[in-house]
Order: C-alpha cells, then structure tokens, then sequence
C-alpha cells in the first residue's frame, strides 16, 4: 500500500493508521481550529460542515508541502443538542463539558479528508451516538483525576479506549470513529488508488 501524511498530532489516529498496516509520516496542520469554528459557527454551520471543514483545511495545507503525496487530515467535534462542544483547555472547562453531557446523549462527529497538491480529492464524515451515565459531581471529578493532562487536553474530555468506556451506558456507532479515525472507509478509499 501507498505511503500517506497524517496531517495531525494525534497518537491515536497514528496508532490506527500502524494497527491498519497505513505506512504514514507525520506533519501535524498546526490550524487554528478555534479561529475556523467561531467563523463557521457565526455562518450557523451544522457541526458535520465544522468537522469536514476542519478536517480538510488541515488535510489542504498540508498536501500544498508535498507535491503528489496523498494526505490525510481529520477532525472529531461533539455536538449535543445542536451545540458544538470544543476541547477543554483546563480541567475546570473539562469538569463542566463532563455536566453538560452527564445523562444526555451526544454525537461524536469524525470527518476525514484525502487531499493532493493543495486540493480535496476524497472525503467521509461519521457519527456515532454515546449516552453517558447518570454521574454525581464526585463520580466525573473522580473521573477526572485518573486523566492525564495530555489525554485531557488532546481527546476532548475522554478516550473511549480507555477510562472513559466507563463513562457511558450505550454507544452506537464505529469505535474507530469516536477515536477520530474511520478507518474501513479510508482504506477503501486507498485500496481504490
């Protein structure tokens, strides 16, 4: 199989990309995702245009570096209730998106793009729909305090492949999606080049 980019810093979508057998480099986007999200959002865009956007903003600035190289960016929002949920930048933001979700169900969005010299040339959004338990304060502070800072900070505000499966009482959807790579779809894509 072809060697791609990944134009991100996450070691779970690496760590997938390896367990898939995808030889990548790494060359992380460095986008602004908030600066895009506050735009998108004042437009009233749904959260699967943010996260496609996203997702091949990076994907794009990326491929424009190297010349016919296949690049892969993606982007994961969680959208409750028509709200867009942003990662949290200190635990006590964290603490409060935890309450926010507490007893509700949510939708993970994961979008990824394939781009070529500077332009899209293949893209697939997902969603996957996670009800989380009913938790007291102490319960999600508890929670919390088993996280890492860099798990906190990097996925949102849990890791569905870690302590934070205990967090939920259902979860529909691709596991693979809520990590923020839908894998089966990016390899047929590539299979097909």
């Amino acid at each position: 199989m072809l060697k791609i980019i990944l134009a991100s810093n996450s070691k779970v979508r690496k760590k997938i990309l390896d367990e898939n057998r995808i030889d990548c480099e790494v060359f992380p986007s460095n986008v602004d995702e908030e600066l895009v999200k506050k735009s998108l959002l004042k437009e009233n865009a749904a959260p699967e245009l943010i996260s496609k956007n996203l997702a091949e903003l990076k994907a794009n600035k990326i491929s424009l570096k190297f010349y016919n190289q296949i690049v892969l960016g993606a982007d994961s929002v969680i959208d409750i209730d028509n709200e867009l949920v942003s990662k949290p930048n200190d635990r006590k933001k964290a603490l409060e998106i935890l309450k926010k979700l507490n007893g509700k169900t949510h939708y993970l969005i994961s979008s990824v793009c394939i781009s070529k010299n500077g332009s899209m040339i293949w893209n697939y959004t997902d969603r996957a729909a996670l009800t989380m338990k009913e938790l007291t304060d102490k319960q999600l502070k508890e929670y919390l305090s088993k996280i890492s800072d860099e798990a906190l900070y990097s996925y949102n505000v849990y890791q569905i492949e870690g302590e934070g499966r205990s967090l939920f009482s259902k979860i529909h959807g691709d596991e693979n999606t809520i990590m923020g790579l839908p894998i089966k779809k990016i390899k047929e894509y590539l299979n097909t080049l």
